[in-house]
């Protein structure tokens, strides 16, 4: 019984793994865990000149050449920065609350493939450009993704901090909405190829990507990933401008770095999985995968196209935040229940009547029909939500003089009313506009003060 479990399980995962020896396992971890690392400081560099072309400015340019150097002095100071503890905070959780962070945002890599099937160099072992796959692999995914939100609210918690707390619970809030978007804009790609393996997922884009052919879901997805990160304009946990930096408001030095780790990590988590699952994953783009035979989608080509791809959605990331502004929080949340959410249930109801008729009616659809259907409804959501001018303004009413004092105590004004002027603003008036003499003013002025 056993034996015929595990058959079936390896029939729904295209990618082999027969070769793997434990070095090659550790290797290709540490491998991920260094590239994971070394693109951060990428990312940071090129947020950093992206943001600057889009506001026209310099960006990093003095430290090293194109102020590459300049992510090693950053680095530098937030180590040697001082590590202040909070005393009034749980100090295990406190701590352990970053760490949690960025250990959930560095295992989502383990199931996606960055390329095709390689031999290594020197040796006779093939084996593909992946850690593992398995039948649920997606599903791993979002569990990972939805543990490493504890890391941010054990530390808003841990920080025993009001603006803390406030950043953590919106965080919880905010991850709970968008991940349930993005759960079900993942759902499409499920009833499209039949599985819950990256690898059989990417092995089904063969003739078109999942993002041209459900392209309602992948709009979704880019919209709940920029969410499911808190990057601008959905930064809410973390607002400056109200929360002082939000859950991490109580951290400094390299407990601070954690938490930066862990969020742009979990950006380039999103943008692989966005690759993987409507893009293609490592296979070239169209005309490209044509040439030679399909040469370009074999050995470490692969690489290229993935990386290429996943670098694109990082740009989305840098060009929203260089251009859109933050929202309010209930914009927000209202974005997420009555925007996407609605929009994600019936793309979901519409697709599954599609392939329910293609699959037990004598009524087959032809391969294009699910492509047009998806830019219909795409078609269809934009002529919806589009924005209707709003009718022109009445002319605003003179407003009403009202004496503050009338009721014995100070009211404020009602909505078109206005403060009578008081004695001495009538008395300055007077001085300033018929007569001006400054010696007079400045003799009222004194006048009242006394």
């Amino acid at each position: 019984m056993t034996s015929q479990v595990l058959a079936a399980e390896s029939a729904e995962v295209v990618a082999d793994f027969s070769q793997d020896n434990g070095w090659i396992v550790a290797l290709k971890a540490v491998l991920i865990l260094i590239c994971a690392l070394v693109s951060v400081i990428i990312a940071i560099w090129f947020e950093r000149k992206v943001i600057a072309r889009l506001q026209q400015r310099v960006g990093p340019n003095v430290r090293g050449p194109m102020g590459l150097f300049q992510l090693v002095y950053d680095a530098m100071k937030l180590f040697l920065k001082e590590d202040m503890n909070v005393s009034r905070a749980d100090k295990l959780t406190y701590i352990v609350a970053p760490g949690l962070s960025v250990a959930a945002s560095l295992m989502v890599f383990a199931v996606i493939p960055i390329g095709g099937q390689v031999t290594i160099p020197w040796t006779d072992i093939s084996t593909p450009l992946q850690l593992t796959d398995f039948p649920v692999a997606v599903l791993y995914i979002l569990a990972v993704t939805a543990v490493g939100v504890y890391g941010i609210v054990l530390g808003g918690w841990s920080s025993r901090s009001t603006y803390s707390l406030l950043g953590s619970v919106r965080s919880t809030a905010q991850i709970i909405s968008y991940e349930l978007v993005m759960g079900m804009s993942l759902v499409t790609v499920f009833i499209m190829s039949g599985s819950m393996s990256t690898s059989t997922i990417v092995n089904a884009q063969g003739k078109l990507w999942y993002g041209i052919m459900l392209a309602p879901s992948l709009f979704l997805y880019i919209i709940s990933m920029i969410g499911e990160t808190n990057r601008l304009p959905f930064d809410l946990p973390e607002a400056e401008g109200e929360l002082v930096a939000g859950y991490m408001t109580e951290y400094s030095s390299m407990k601070f770095a954690w938490f930066f780790l862990a969020e742009y990590i979990n950006m380039l988590n999103v943008s692989a999985v966005c690759t993987t699952l409507f893009l293609g994953g490592w296979r070239a783009p169209w005309p490209l995968s044509a040439i030679g035979d399909g040469v370009l989608n074999t050995g470490y080509w692969t690489i290229l196209w993935f990386l290429a791809k996943t670098w694109l959605l990082m740009f989305v990331f840098v060009w929203v935040r260089g251009t859109v502004v933050r929202l309010r929080y209930d914009q927000f949340m209202r974005f997420g229940w009555k925007g996407l959410l609605p929009v994600a249930l019936a793309w979901i109801v519409i697709l599954t009547c599609v392939r329910a008729i293609d699959r037990f009616t004598s009524y087959h659809f032809n391969a294009w029909a699910v492509p047009i259907l998806s830019w219909a409804v795409v078609v269809f959501i934009i002529i919806w939500y589009w924005p209707v001018p709003d009718a022109p303004a009445a002319e605003p009413a003179e407003p009403v003089e009202v004496d503050a004092f009338a009721d014995g105590f100070p009211a404020p004004p009602l909505p078109g009313q206005v403060l009578a002027p008081s004695p001495r603003s009538a008395r300055l008036a007077v001085a300033v506009t018929e007569e001006f003499d400054p010696v007079e003013v400045v003799e009222i002025v004194r006048e009242e003060n006394s």
